[in-house]
């Protein structure tokens, strides 16, 4: 303990204070439930609940090895229920958009990117407000939508941690099963996720206060990802495909605002 009583190995990292340690562990518990299936709309809190107490790049940079440890956890939880026609449809396209946002980072703004992103996650859910029958159907892959989502799913991932809506409005017209949706979209961020650590270390965001803060809240994050996971497989399609569609609309509110708030 140092002279104020707060843990020394605490004071090496970003959790200087209570409050600090408090919102790291909101945030993480909130990433960690969408990773376990539960809704983008919670994974999308993440950075701005960290950026009450740091830097938005900052929180960001904390995050990253957070989520490669949640994807692990959500990788074994899932394993072997995954759809490998989406993630070899969308993978490649993700990688590209990840290269793009790593080499125009300079000057992409990320507001202009969360409200675009915004706009069409919430035109994709007025378009899904159809009679019953009609939006109970699975719509026929298309390879030119899984490039276009999937590409844009990277890049928003990179720039805004925002990959969660574009991906859903490619994937979730699909109706796989609720389980094997679930794993899809987790074999898809780990893979994403483990890309973006190369542009991330190249532009200089980890360092070893950042690691160690990571380091401080996996196990937290951890539980949550096996929680969120626990919820979704009692869920039955009739209720988790509303549920979902429910949660991109979230999203898209949420980043028309940060986006709108960023711009003005």
């Amino acid at each position: 303990m140092n002279a104020a009583g707060w843990p020394s190995f605490l004071a090496s990292t970003h959790f200087t204070d209570p409050a600090a340690l408090l919102a790291g562990l909101a945030a993480v518990v909130l990433v960690g439930l969408s990773k376990g299936g539960l809704g983008g709309a919670f994974a999308l809190l993440g950075v701005p609940v960290l950026a009450l107490v740091m830097p938005p790049v900052q929180a960001a940079a904390v995050l990253l090895p957070l989520l490669l440890a949640m994807d692990a956890v959500g990788l074994w939880t899932w394993r072997g229920r995954f759809d490998r026609a989406t993630l070899i449809a969308m993978l490649p396209a993700a990688a590209v958009g990840i290269a793009v946002g790593g080499f125009t980072a300079a000057i992409t703004s990320e507001s202009a990117v969360r409200l675009i992103v915004g706009l069409l996650a919430l035109a994709f859910v007025v378009r899904s407000l159809r009679p019953l029958a009609d939006a109970a159907a699975a719509r026929p892959p298309s390879r030119w939508s899984a490039w276009f989502w999937g590409g844009l799913a990277g890049f928003t991932s990179f720039v805004a941690h925002a990959g969660g809506p574009p991906y859903q409005v490619h994937t979730l017209p699909l109706r796989l099963d609720p389980k094997v949706y679930t794993g899809t979209s987790v074999v898809f961020f780990a893979v994403v996720n483990v890309v973006k650590v190369v542009p991330y270390a190249a532009l200089g965001q980890f360092d070893a206060r950042t690691l160690l803060s990571a380091l401080v809240l996996v196990l937290p994050a951890a539980v949550a990802v096996l929680a969120g996971a626990a919820l979704v497989r009692r869920m039955r399609p009739a209720v988790f495909y509303p549920f979902m569609i429910a949660m991109v609309g979230l999203v898209g509110v949420r980043l028309v605002v940060d986006g709108v708030r960023g711009l003005l």
